[in-house]
């Protein structure tokens, strides 16, 4: 029975060793190798200094397009990232505010996402790989039901977001393969999808008080950064339009563009523009804003 016990605590012992070991490695990989994320980017940049920055999920990285900031000599990026939450719109401007990035404008799209106050699993996984690397991000997972296993348990969070931020997105990190995430200054243009149904139903959303939104003008507030925040736009054949005003009536400083565009010829999905509505939707934002 002793030398069960005993094997059995080496095993253990063996187990966490290792745990530690590759958890140091992935890390080490993340902390200094090579930028496949906007978050990956943002960590590593330091005193970066942008006119405008933009924020959002994929209403704000497939609606707004840099390159018509760039032409009227505004230094641009968007950091919309297709699937994220405000969760990780607030943390990211944390982040770029750790790194003392100097940012005059933020644009930011808060309309579907502020009826959800949870983190986006697949997109705020992206930066746990630095969750003991900075503080605003321990902090900001502080409060998840989660927090003591990702910060405290040696290579779980590696284990737990496998498809994230796993084996493969390490091996990918050390052969340094590109993404297409810093194409257009982080803008993702959408095709024309001559089948793609022009139908939505958003009468189940409801928009909250957004504790992260709140927390972005704060912030936006105490650096001076000017924060614009607008509702995207949704095509005509959209069920629960309402949903935008009572946007407004919560937040009355949020910019409603739903119908800024309507016609269907510029959506790659109801919920989508494609490139030529996304042009033709920024250089609304550009007209009436800068």
């Amino acid at each position: 029975m002793k030398k069960f016990t005993t094997k059995i605590i080496t095993l253990l012992g063996l187990a966490v060793f290792l745990a530690v070991l590759l958890d140091l490695a992935y890390t080490t990989i993340f902390v200094y190798g090579f930028n496949r994320t906007k978050v990956d980017a943002v960590f590593h940049g330091k005193k970066e200094q942008y006119d405008v920055v933009m924020l959002g999920s994929s209403r704000a990285n497939n609606h707004f397009v840099p390159s018509l900031f760039e032409e009227k000599g505004l230094k641009t990026f968007n950091y919309g990232m297709s699937g994220g939450h405000l969760f990780e719109a607030d943390l990211m401007l944390k982040l770029m505010l750790e790194r003392k990035y100097q940012i005059k404008t933020v644009l930011l799209e808060a309309d579907l996402n502020l009826s959800n106050d949870q983190r986006a699993e697949g997109i705020a996984s992206k930066f746990l790989p630095y969750l003991h690397s900075s503080k605003v991000i321990q902090q900001q997972f502080q409060n998840e039901a989660d927090y003591n296993y990702l910060y405290y348990i040696p290579f779980y969070r590696y284990i737990e977001y496998d498809a994230q931020i796993g084996f493969r997105e390490v091996y990918k990190k050390i052969k340094e393969e590109k993404t297409n995430q810093f194409n257009n200054q982080g803008y993702y243009p959408l095709g024309v999808k001559p089948n793609a149904s022009m139908k939505n139903n958003i009468s189940k959303l409801k928009p909250l008080q957004n504790h992260y939104y709140e927390s972005i003008k704060r912030l936006c507030n105490q650096h001076n950064i000017r924060l614009i925040t607008v509702m995207t736009p949704m095509c005509a054949n959209t069920i629960g339009m309402e949903y935008f005003e009572k946007v407004q009536k919560l937040y009355p400083e949020i910019y409603n563009y739903e119908n800024a565009v309507t016609d269907d010829n510029y959506f790659s999905s109801c919920g989508h523009l494609n490139d030529a509505g996304a042009k033709l939707f920024t250089a609304r934002i550009l007209k009436d804003f800068f």
